[in-house]
Formats: C-alpha cells, sequence, structure tokens
C-alpha cells in the first residue's frame, strides 16, 4: 500500500439554485499508511481543546470561542508533510449549459474531473472518498469512477481503486477537507459577517502564501487552487 493515496472530497454551494454564485470542490489528500497517524494527531489537538468525542468539524461551527482549536487545525494541516489540498473555484453566473449540450450535472462532474485529475498519477493507486449529501450519492460514485478511469485510460481500475460515499462524522480527514473548503468558498463569496471566520482565512493566507482569490502556481503541492472560467 506505499503507493496508495486516500482522496477526500468535499463540495459547497453545488447545487444550481442555490443562490450562490461560486460552487467550490474541494479534496485532502493523504497517503494510506499515514491515514491512521494523522486520525490520532487531529483527535490529539481535539482532547487539547477539552471538546468531546462526538464533536465534529465543520467551518459552519467556526466561532470566537472555538477559534483557538480551529487555528491549531490549520496549522496542523500546513506543517504536516503528508497532508495535501487543492481546490476548484468555479462560478455559476452566467453559465450556459445548452451552448455545451450539457445538463447542470454534467457541468459538475466536469468540475469534479478538474479536481481530481491532477491528483491521480499513472502507477499509484487511490481510494477516493466523498461526504454523504443526498440520496442521489450512489449515481455520483458510479458516474464519477467511470469518469475518472476513463480519463486516465484505467479501464481496470487499478488506478481509482474506489470510489465510496462515507460519512463525515467519522472521518477526520473529510472533516479537515470541510474547513479548508469553507475558507475557500468563505472568501471567495465576499463573505465578511464572522470575525473568527475571516482570522481562519487570514492564517490560511499566511501559512500557504496565496490570497485565495486567484490561482496558484500550476505545480503547487501543499495547497493548490483552480480558479475555473467559462470559455
Amino acid at each position: 500500500m506505499g503507493n496508495t493515496t486516500n482522496i477526500y472530497c468535499d463540495e459547497s454551494c453545488h447545487l444550481p439554485d442555490d443562490g450562490q454564485r461560486v460552487m467550490v470542490l474541494g479534496a485532502v489528500t493523504c497517503p494510506v499508511d499515514k491515514s491512521r497517524e494523522v486520525s490520532q494527531r487531529l483527535r490529539e489537538i481535539r482532547e487539547r481543546h477539552h471538546l468531546p468525542a462526538p464533536f465534529e468539524v465543520k467551518w459552519t461551527k467556526v466561532s470566537p470561542a472555538k477559534f483557538d482549536y480551529y487555528r491549531d487545525l490549520v496549522d496542523y494541516f500546513f506543517d504536516d508533510d503528508d497532508l495535501k489540498f487543492r481546490a476548484v473555484v468555479a462560478p455559476k453566473e452566467g453559465l450556459n449549459h445548452a451552448q455545451f449540450d450539457q445538463t447542470h450535472d454534467d457541468w459538475y462532474y466536469k468540475m469534479m474531473y478538474q479536481l481530481l485529475t491532477r491528483l491521480l498519477v499513472p502507477g499509484s493507486t487511490y481510494r477516493i472518498y466523498l461526504d454523504k449529501k443526498d440520496t442521489r450519492s450512489g449515481e455520483k460514485v458510479d458516474r464519477l469512477h467511470r469518469v475518472l478511469s476513463n480519463s486516465v485510460y484505467d479501464f481496470d481500475r487499478r488506478i481509482v481503486e474506489r470510489v465510496q460515499i462515507v460519512q463525515s462524522h467519522d472521518v477526520a480527514q473529510l472533516q479537515l477537507a470541510d474547513l479548508l473548503l469553507g475558507a475557500i468558498s468563505y472568501v471567495n463569496r465576499h463573505l465578511d459577517g464572522s470575525r473568527a471566520k475571516l482570522g481562519l482565512v487570514d492564517r490560511i493566507r499566511e501559512r500557504s502564501g496565496y490570497d485565495l482569490t486567484r490561482s496558484t502556481l500550476l505545480r503547487e503541492e501543499k495547497f493548490n487552487i483552480f480558479h475555473w472560467r467559462s470559455a
């Protein structure tokens, strides 16, 4: 399993009529053989802040009272060389699906392809985990697995070994993806109503060296952001 990587995916504002101007997709990656160690470190941070075991990390829960905890999670991500993050920011305004003979779902999978394809390296194996969002999870798994496998000629699925729906409250790395994704979504929707959330955005900017509203360098590995633009 030395060349096997887990990819934990989350999404924000992905529905067509949710009133949000951008969709953001994000993924945290971690080698399989480091996954248990990362989970333990995240558990230790939670215990150091005297939070109960059922507490689930979520961007929506960021508050002044828990700011130090969430800042420590951000710092841990940037300090651990085994963890990486990639996000795709895609404006939904002005989309002309008819022009490209596609549905909103078709476009969504194209953006998921943009998110994940740069993470896949021939000769390595990947296990992709998606947060359960709705009742269409089974359909999403099948289609995404097919799209990714076909894109890298992985017809026997040796590269993309599995695509699986999981519950975020059971997977600490998926919760970390939610936190980082939430920050990217917040700043790109130009929100400013929470000082605690703005403080975390500033921390991520400081640690990453990027302002989060533009694409990073193409080969950026630790904290990669791609701002997609329609033709």
